[in-house]
């Protein structure tokens, strides 16, 4: 056995880093409330591109070993498909957002479909450092260091919560005359006794305060508000249906301190439920911002300790 590894040891590299990069996207792989990727041909579609990334990645090794620098080529051409996969997620989620209830807004879409093209080149990253060890030294090496890469790839796969940037907790929905409030910010003007009814049975509020003021222009973008009223509606379902934009859940900034008031009308009235769906909701790479890196804020910090 271990004469056939060592005369054997391209193609175990390549057999070891294929293997180790299908296992990779598969932990990436998770069809969750969002139902995206559909399953099962969004899957089906998935994990195929990831065999042909894992391919890609481990085959890269001893190609190189070999001196045939063309391998580099087909790299650059993979990365060109996978920027075209991000393209095909971005149209599709765009043409079904038209259809939802509550929509998941632009910043939401392309964020989805940034992580499905980074998440192929994970696949290649552990495909390839894999086939490396594995053809450098030997399999047990290469195997540990698939391992580690495989810990890499399930930390990378998903970044930060609203839980990192600011806190959450229910709010008192009332109706004063035809102004909607949430707690004491103002959501927006009602006018019907029809809808004024059903909003004072069936609201619900939260307020989200941020820790700092990284987190207040985060929750101050609309794509990450979006986002939020998206999984709040996914999660607890929505009480309105096509044609009333009275009852479609709205965020709404208190122009004073930053805290952002979230109103909408469930299915299930769980506010717990509510609290943490709020807390879950990832940040967007795409509404992240952080003034406080700025120079002219490190500056004023120091002077002022």
């Amino acid at each position: 056995m271990q004469h056939f590894l060592v005369q054997n040891k391209h193609l175990v590299g390549v057999l070891l880093g294929i293997v180790l990069g299908i296992i990779s996207r598969l932990l990436m792989l998770r069809t969750d409330y969002r139902q995206y990727p559909t399953y099962p041909h969004g899957r089906i579609i998935h994990i195929s591109l990831g065999v042909i990334a894992a391919a890609l990645g481990a085959v890269a090794v001893p190609a190189i070993f070999n001196k045939d620098y063309t391998a580099i080529t087909f790299l650059t051409l993979a990365a060109q498909q996978f920027r075209d996969v991000r393209k095909m997620e971005r149209e599709t989620l765009t043409k079904i957002d038209d259809l939802e209830l509550v929509g998941r807004g632009s910043t939401y879409i392309e964020g989805i479909a940034m992580v499905f093209e980074g998440r192929n080149y994970l696949v290649i990253m552990t495909a390839l450092l894999t086939s490396l060890f594995a053809i450098l030294l030997n399999v047990w090496v290469g195997i540990i260091a698939g391992g580690l890469s495989l810990l890499l790839v399930d930390k990378l796969k998903s970044g930060k919560s609203v839980s990192h940037i600011a806190s959450v907790h229910e709010a008192r929905v009332r109706v004063d005359g035809p102004d909607l409030f949430v707690d004491d910010i103002y959501i927006m003007n009602v006018g019907l006794k029809t809808n004024q009814a059903i909003i004072a049975e069936r609201g619900m509020g939260f307020i989200l305060k941020p820790y700092n003021a990284n987190g207040k222009v985060t929750l101050s973008n609309l794509g990450q508000r979006q986002a939020i009223l998206y999984d709040l509606a996914t999660i607890l379902g929505v009480y309105r249906d096509s044609g009333e934009p009275m009852l479609i859940p709205l965020a709404k900034l208190d122009m004073k301190d930053g805290r952002l008031a979230v109103f909408l009308l469930p299915q299930e009235m769980d506010a717990d439920k509510g609290k943490n769906v709020i807390l879950r909701v990832p940040i967007l790479e795409s509404a992240v911002r952080m003034p406080t890196e700025a120079s002219v804020n490190r500056k004023g910090a120091g002077e002022n300790g």
